[in-house]
């Protein structure tokens, strides 16, 4: 069994770069290109069913995925991006400069400092590895897509490692993460691949 998770493609809140949160962002001309790019990478993977975020930026990259598939695509509220809270839609910029001690704090202990109004690390990888838990059970090969902190948040889990290290687990946008599952357990067999992004390049050179 193999899941491939995707990270959504680029929205304007990711390019003025803003926190998105649950806010519902759809995908900018960039974000809908880099899908496209995506869809072709993954043409021929035998994937069975999809799973997506509700959320418009991971459920247009789903369907632009799907393109070439034809499966059913179900979605998760559980996928969704952690909740921001007070901090959804503000610039990163002005959190560095009005949320200094907030942050530092966030960043020591990320796991259990919660987003005012909003939710911790921990109450995100526990919704998150719930629809991952019903996705693996089905025992199908899988196409997931959510959002980076959600998927920081499941990558951790898949590693073992302490949400305290997320940043070495996120991910960029329309990036895929393979994960095979063996009898001894789950192996990520590529994490972050974003090299599909390059064919728009190649073919205009």
């Amino acid at each position: 069994m193999q899941l491939i998770i995707i990270r959504h493609g680029e929205t304007l809140w990711n390019k003025e770069g803003r926190v998105q949160g649950i806010s519902d962002v759809e995908l900018s001309t960039v974000g809908i290109e880099q899908a496209r790019l995506l869809a072709l990478s993954l043409k021929d993977h035998p994937i069975r069913v999809i799973h997506t975020s509700p959320l418009k930026r991971a459920l247009k990259t789903a369907e632009v995925i799907n393109e070439s598939h034809r499966k059913e695509i179900h979605t998760h509220n559980d996928l969704m991006e952690i909740d921001a809270g007070d901090f959804e839609g503000v610039s990163y910029k002005k959190l560095v400069a009005c949320e200094k001690d907030f942050l530092n704090k966030w960043i020591a202990d990320p796991a259990s400092v919660k987003m005012p109004n909003g939710e911790s690390f921990t109450q995100l990888q526990d919704r998150a590895w719930r629809a991952m838990e019903r996705i693996i059970n089905k025992e199908e090969n899988a196409l997931v897509v959510a959002h980076n902190f959600t998927i920081a948040a499941i990558i951790c889990r898949i590693r073992g490692i302490s949400l305290n290290e997320f940043q070495s687990s996120c991910v960029g946008n329309a990036s895929k993460t393979i994960v095979n599952f063996q009898k001894d357990g789950m192996f990520i067999e590529t994490f972050d691949d974003r090299s599909h992004l390059q064919e728009d390049i190649k073919s205009s050179g």
